[in-house]
Formats: C-alpha cells, sequence, structure tokens
C-alpha cells in the first residue's frame, strides 16, 4: 500500500541528504554558444523562411525601418520598432508578432501571412534561444560567398581517404593502440593518466554501457572471484551476447533515425507498425549485422528482397522504414509541397545519421557553410522522387505499407476475400429480396426456411473471415517512377531551374558518377556508395557514435555534424585507426565494443586531479572517465530491475489506436497506455506528446536525428524521486523483495539493498545510519498504522532514498 504522508516525504529528504551517497551532478549548460545541431536546425529550417520572406526588404540592400534579419546583430539590434528577436522568449519578440498578424500595423511579410507551420518553427527556434551561427565566436567560420573550389573543399578533413595511421611509435607498447593514441596526446598536453577504476566500479560501468541495467549481486560477485586476466574480457562477451545489449544499443540508433510511433505535427497518426522496424532494429544489432549491411538495408532494402518468401527478406523490406518514419505535413494542400517536404526530411536525416552532413541545408540555397550546391541537394532528391514514400499525397496522406507474405499466402488471402465477398452479395441478395416481400416484417417474421438460409450464410460469412484474417504489413517504401529533378530556385517548386541528373554530392563522388538506370530510382547506387571503401564519411561517423555512446563525448564532439559547423576532431588519428579498423574487422559493432571496452582509456576511474583538471576541465584529453548520469530508459529499467519487475522479453505495438487513425482527436486526448513492465525501448514515443518521464529526463526528441543527448539538472527531477509512481512502487516492491529474501535480518538486508542498487557493499557508518532512522521512521508510522504497516513503509522509504540517490543515478 502506498502512501503519501508528509512525514515520510520529509523523512525521504532528509536521508537523501544524510545518506549522501556519492554521486555527482551536472553542469549549466553554456547558453552563449549553440550546438552545431541548433545550427543545423537554423540553416535548414529558419533560413530559408527568412530568405523566402523578409530578407528582399530586411537585407543587406534594403532596411525597410532601418531592420535587418540577415544577420544575428541586425535582428537583436532590431529595427524602428524594437529588437526583432529575444532569445528564449517568444511572447516579445516582434518578428514572430509580425509574421502571425497580432498587431493590426505590424503583419509581415504583408502580401500574405506564413503557414501555421512556418510560425511554429520561428516559434520553436526563438525557444531554442535563436541559435545562430554569427553566435559561434570569433573562432567561427565564415559563410562561404565565393563559388565551391571542388579541389580545396577535398582537402577539407572529413573529405580525406580514410587512412590506417601508424600508432604512435614512442607508445607502441600498449597493448590496446587506443590507449597508444591516447597516451600521446596526454603526452603531448602535459597530462598524466588516472589509474584503473575498482573492479565493483568497472563492472557497473560495463554492464550499464552495454545492457543499461546494473549487474546482479552474484554478476558482481563472479567478477570479483575470477582473478584470470581475461576476467574482464569475459564480461564483455557475456554482456555482448545477451539480448538486453540489442535493446539497449537499439534505442541508441533508435535516436539516430529519429523513431516514433506517431506523425505528429498537424496530424498526429499512429504509425501502428512502426514496432516491426524497432525490432528490426533490436534483432540486426543483437545478431551483430555487418553494418555495411545494416545501412544498405535501411536506405534500399527492398531491392535486396528477391522473393519476400523468408523472414531475412521480410527483415530487409521492414529495414526501409527508415524512410517513413519522420514527421510529416499530412494535411498540406499543395502535394508538390507535401512530397518535396517528405523527401527534405528524408535526405536530412539521411545525410546526418550516416554521413554526419547538413545536407538538406542547401534545399534553398547551396550550403553556406560546406561545399554542397543546390545541385548537389537535387541530385539526392532526385533518388528519393523516384521513390514512393507514400500511398498518395491527398488529404490526410497515407505512409506506404508493403504486404509481409508469400505470394502463394496472397492468393490464398484473395481467395478467401473473393469467397466472403460472394457470400456477403448472396445474403444481401436475400435481405433485400425479402424486405421486399414482407415490407412489414422484421426478421424474426419471416419464413423459417428463409431465416435458416440467412443464418447459414452468416456463419459461412464468419467462418471464412476466421480463415482469412489481416496479413502483416511494414512501413516501407518501394520503387516509384524514376525522373530526375529541376533545381527548385530559392527552394520553391514554382520556379524551377537546370535538371539535376540523380546522383550524390560532388565533394564526396568517386572518379565516376553514380550509374543509374533510367528504369530504377538510384537508391541501391546510393546505399552501395555510402558504404563503399573510397566513402570516408559513414565508417568515420559510425565509430564516432560508438564512442560517444561508451564516454559521454564523441572523438568529433557533433556526432551528427561533421561539416565546417561541427566540431573538429579531438584525437584525428585515432578516429581513424578505428575506422579503419571498424571496416577491417567485416563492420562488427560487437568487435568494435569489444576493443574500446579493453583499453585502459574505458577502464580509467573517474577521480578528478587537480592538476589535470586546471589543464582540461572538460576531459577533452580522457584522462579520466567521464560520470555520466542514467538516460531515462535506463533508469526507468533499473528501478524495475532492482525491485524484480522487469519483463525483458521483446514487445511489439503498445497502440490501441487504429490504422490511419490518430494519436490525437480533436480534443487533444492522449489515451496512449504505457502500462508495461517491459524495457523501454518497447514504451510508445508519440511525438508532441511524450511519456513524461521521457521528457523530465532529457529522452531525444523524435523530430530530427539526435546522435547526442544533453543531461539537465532541474528541480522536478528530484520531486519525480519523490513523489512519482515509478519510484514509489519501486521501492515498495524493492522493500518487499528484500523483507522476502532476508526477513529476520535487518543488517544483511540493508547490505543486500547496496549490493543490488549500487553494486556495492555499505559502509559501517552507512549501515548504522540507516538502521538508525529506520527505526525512528517506524516509531512516527506507527501513530497511523498498524506495527506491520509502518515497518513496511520505513523499509520502502529507505530503498526510496537509496534509489534517488546520486550513486544509483550516475555511473562512474
Amino acid at each position: 500500500m502506498r502512501t503519501s504522508n508528509f512525514k515520510r516525504r520529509a523523512f525521504v529528504t532528509a536521508l537523501m541528504v544524510l545518506l549522501a551517497v556519492g554521486g555527482t551532478t551536472a553542469h549549466a549548460a553554456d547558453l552563449a554558444k549553440p550546438s552545431s545541431q541548433d545550427v543545423a536546425f537554423f540553416e535548414s529550417k529558419i533560413r530559408p523562411l527568412l530568405i523566402q520572406h523578409c530578407v528582399d526588404c530586411h537585407g543587406a540592400d534594403t532596411q525597410e525601418s532601418s531592420l535587418r534579419v540577415d544577420t544575428m546583430s541586425g535582428m537583436l539590434g532590431g529595427g524602428e520598432s524594437g529588437a526583432a528577436v529575444i532569445p528564449k522568449d517568444p511572447k516579445h519578440s516582434l518578428l514572430l508578432a509580425a509574421v502571425r498578424y497580432d498587431n493590426e500595423h505590424l503583419k509581415m511579410p504583408p502580401d500574405g501571412k506564413m503557414s501555421d507551420e512556418q510560425i511554429k518553427l520561428l516559434q520553436q527556434w526563438i525557444e531554442m534561444g535563436a541559435p545562430h551561427p554569427d553566435q559561434l565566436g570569433s573562432g567561427s567560420i565564415q559563410p562561404r560567398r565565393a563559388p565551391i573550389d571542388m579541389e580545396e573543399a577535398k582537402r577539407y578533413w572529413a573529405f580525406q581517404p580514410i587512412q590506417p595511421p601508424l600508432v604512435p611509435e614512442a607508445f607502441s607498447q600498449q597493448a590496446n593502440p587506443i590507449d597508444s593514441f591516447i597516451a600521446a596526446a596526454l603526452d603531448k598536453q602535459g597530462l598524466q593518466p588516472n589509474g584503473p577504476a575498482d573492479r565493483r566500479t568497472l563492472i557497473r560501468r560495463a554492464t550499464f554501457d552495454l545492457i543499461g541495467l546494473p549487474p546482479t549481486p552474484d554478476e558482481v560477485n563472479a567478477f570479483l572471484a575470477d582473478q584470470s586476466p581475461d576476467a574482464f574480457a569475459k564480461v564483455i562477451d557475456r554482456l555482448l551476447a545477451s539480448p538486453q545489449y540489442g535493446q539497449r544499443w537499439g534505442r541508441h540508433w533508435l535516436d539516430v533515425v529519429r523513431y516514433a510511433d506517431s506523425n505528429g505535427l498537424d496530424e498526429n497518426q499512429a504509425f501502428v507498425d512502426a514496432w516491426r522496424y524497432r525490432n528490426y532494429v533490436i534483432d540486426s544489432i543483437n545478431a551483430d549485422k555487418p553494418f555495411d549491411q545494416f545501412v544498405t538495408e535501411q536506405v534500399a532494402g527492398d531491392l535486396l528482397a528477391k522473393d519476400s518468401t523468408t523472414p531475412s527478406d521480410y527483415d530487409a523490406t521492414i529495414a526501409t522504414g527508415f524512410l517513413t518514419l519522420g514527421p510529416k505535413v499530412l494535411a498540406e494542400k499543395d502535394v508538390v509541397k507535401m512530397e518535396m517536404d517528405i523527401i527534405d526530411e528524408q535526405i536530412d536525416t539521411l545525410g546526418q545519421a550516416f554521413l554526419g552532413l547538413t545536407i538538406a541545408c542547401a534545399r534553398c540555397h547551396d550550403h553556406k557553410f560546406d561545399p554542397i550546391s543546390t545541385a548537389d541537394y537535387y541530385a539526392l532528391a532526385g533518388i528519393f522522387k523516384s521513390t514512393q514514400s507514400m500511398q498518395s499525397f491527398k488529404t490526410i496522406a497515407q505512409y506506404n505499407e508493403k504486404v509481409l507474405a508469400t505470394d502463394q499466402e496472397k492468393q490464398q488471402k484473395a481467395k478467401l476475400d473473393q469467397a466472403k465477398k460472394e457470400k456477403q452479395d448472396e445474403l444481401d441478395k436475400l435481405l433485400k429480396e425479402a424486405k421486399q416481400k414482407h415490407p412489414d416484417s422484421d426478421e424474426a417474421a419471416y419464413p423459417e426456411e428463409l431465416r435458416t438460409l440467412l443464418a447459414k450464410l452468416r456463419q459461412e460469412i464468419a467462418s471464412i473471415a476466421e480463415q482469412s484474417p489481416e496479413l502483416p504489413t511494414a512501413m516501407a517504401v518501394t520503387e516509384g517512377t524514376p525522373e530526375n529533378l529541376r533545381i527548385h530556385v530559392r527552394g520553391s517548386h514554382l520556379i524551377l531551374g537546370q535538371q539535376v541528373p540523380r546522383g550524390v554530392p560532388l565533394v564526396l563522388q568517386r572518379s565516376e558518377p553514380l550509374s543509374i538506370d533510367d528504369n530504377e530510382s538510384g537508391r541501391l547506387q546510393l546505399a552501395q556508395w555510402m558504404v563503399h571503401a573510397d566513402n570516408p564519411l559513414t565508417a568515420r561517423v559510425a565509430v564516432n557514435r560508438v564512442w560517444r555512446w561508451h564516454f559521454g563525448t564523441g572523438l568529433v564532439p557533433s556526432t551528427d555534424n561533421f561539416g565546417k559547423l561541427g566540431e573538429a576532431p579531438t584525437h584525428p588519428e585515432l578516429l581513424d585507426w578505428l575506422a579503419a579498423s571498424f571496416v577491417a574487422e567485416g563492420w562488427s559493432l560487437k568487435k568494435l565494443h569489444r576493443q574500446i571496452m579493453l583499453s585502459e582509456t574505458y577502464q580509467r576511474s573517474s577521480d578528478t586531479l587537480e592538476a589535470n583538471a586546471a589543464t582540461d576541465p572538460d576531459n577533452h584529453w580522457y584522462w579520466r572517465a567521464n560520470v555520466q548520469r542514467l538516460e531515462a530508459e535506463s533508469l526507468r529499467d533499473s528501478l524495475l530491475q532492482v525491485s524484480g519487475k522487469l519483463d525483458t522479453s521483446q514487445g511489439e505495438s503498445m497502440l490501441t489506436v487504429d490504422k490511419w487513425k490518430l494519436v490525437f482527436d480533436h480534443t487533444s486526448k492522449d489515451d496512449t497506455s504505457y502500462d508495461t513492465q517491459r524495457r523501454s525501448v518497447y514504451l510508445p514515443v508519440i511525438r508532441n506528446n511524450l511519456y513524461d518521464e521521457f521528457a523530465l529526463f532529457d529522452f531525444a526528441t523524435a523530430d530530427t536525428t539526435q546522435g547526442d543527448r544533453a543531461t539537465s539538472t532541474v528541480a522536478p527531477q528530484a520531486l519525480f524521486t519523490l513523489n512519482s509512481p515509478l519510484f514509489l512502487d519501486a521501492a515498495e516492491n524493492l522493500a518487499d523483495r528484500l523483507q522476502q529474501q532476508v526477513p529476520d535480518d535487518d543488517r544483511a538486508r540493508i547490505e543486500l539493498l547496496y549490493q543490488r542498487t549500487l553494486s556495492r557493499m555499505p559502509e559501517e557508518h552507512e549501515v548504522t545510519r540507516l538502521l538508525t532512522t529506520i527505526d525512528q521512521l517506524e516509531v512516527v508510522l506507527q501513530a497511523q498504522m498498524d506495527q506491520p504497516k509502518a515497518k513496511r513503509q520505513a523499509w520502502t522509504a529507505a530503498c526510496q532514498c537509496v534509489l534517488a540517490s546520486n550513486e544509483f543515478l550516475y555511473v562512474q
């Protein structure tokens, strides 16, 4: 029984302070400098709006009302009416008021109001803090003005071929080449690396890293008892073989591909089949599917599935759900614009997810910073224009789907459906004739022979329907009508320029353009080009993502942007060595994990050395391990596991909405249920209305590629640990579990509590302090309830305190 008694909550708060169970807190974000992802949002979503609607009258040549909107200083300084933009304050930003037509005397653009979608984008941008390239500081690069110099462009580090570098000679004695590269950088910076983490810390770190859950006491004890040289390697291999590895690392990839179970935007249509793509990702990662195959299937899997007669063929088709999962404006009246917006979203996601490039910024104009032209953009757009992603573009548009059945199954289904139709037609005909003969009678008054025949027909229809269930379907693409596109001047399909053959950005093109026949889209060639040895980006981006998910920051900190607005690699030689090794080892993610985790760099302690911290406070050079807070999913899953309630089996769809129906109706009520004890990766992701715990603990937005997650520290998180059913139920279940396992020994029960939650034994003072405070609370609670209940609630409060502690919430 749960209690919300004020005294218990006060006790939990006080005890959390009293116990002070280790851990750390996150630093506040630096709001002055926008992230590369935020700037990419401006480049792809906001700059095109300003160019289309504002710059002609408020740009470099003309400044009506003394206002410029082509620079950040111009918007902040404003014109005659004041500042056009106040970051994070849409209410007082005149730009937003003008485009909303809020004031009779301030309506911009004057020739017609922007669409609701465009206004929402401007509002979102201002709420984000109005990120803009001008804010990147004096060290930032300037927008490119001259035509692209392709020879100069190809010299940029990210476009250079991957050349496996030599391991630094002075440090080549290191057992793991990763440590040699890191040691060389540390030596150059004059930094001394930390020693190894203790074994309890190490197994907790590794277990959370690979499966997103804490180790069990038995697993910890087995590792402590194994003194063999390969003890930690055996732990890694055990974790990589666990089905929960795919559930953990599949979720990472779902962030990258903006996975969701609904459309969001104007019509929040349920994606009732999205779970098939999600499970494809989890299964592929568990099977250690080569990453080049994983990439190819997601872009062109339908072209690899020859006859769709085996589960692997279905998988390849399901994989193309990657291209259909994005948010779309499904009620856009201009169907050509709708199609081009969908294509733009596909290019944006593909570019960032696989190549680390913001290609979509070139939709309206040549990329301002990277050597990607509008011609490059429309060369890619032609490939996706030649691909069928939607069944049609009529309101409300519906995504394309593929029936997952063999030809024989489809024929059998069609045969049964035809038989059912014939029986239904016969029934309808009899009923019509009967109504004509007996106009004043209901069916119960019909002649017995007729009633018997009608009943027989209905029974036959029901029997056929039972034999002919709906065939399973998946969100998937297929080949469309192949065509090249003309450049859309300023991104508008109403103003067309020269035609561009389908292909890839010129700066990344091999010696010859892609060879695409007139009767094919070019998706297969695109996929094969992305994983070709001559393409330096795909492998670099992939290994950088894995490094980031292990260490908390990438070797290239801007994980989704390897362009000039991104950040340069801190260890370029190590990045290329990892990328080359990744390809040489068959694109195996599991081998990459093993290589990284067996390094001394990964196994270092997170202790702070003052001398190092003074020189490298942000640990750019990896002299220590980074302390990381549990992500939203790991937090929920860990609470369920330690309380004995976690269901690790694979889930399907939890949506109760019929296909093509909206998650939100006109009342904006969301009836999505999250009532399951399966892992968080199986919970629905509803665009526009995320699960509360996800939203509170920095879950990735499902609208764009998210290869990185911020970590916020805000008061509602602490309140959540005190009052949410998730924490309260976990604490109660954990207390009951401890009581069952250790019914008569309070000290042993506390020891087990610490082992289950924190993977360590408690210190003597922790045991004494906790026993004393539990006894005190039990006395207080006995004034309100009988002794057994008071004891249970006291132990529940103690469990809740440990679960809410920094040591539980953070991984050292």
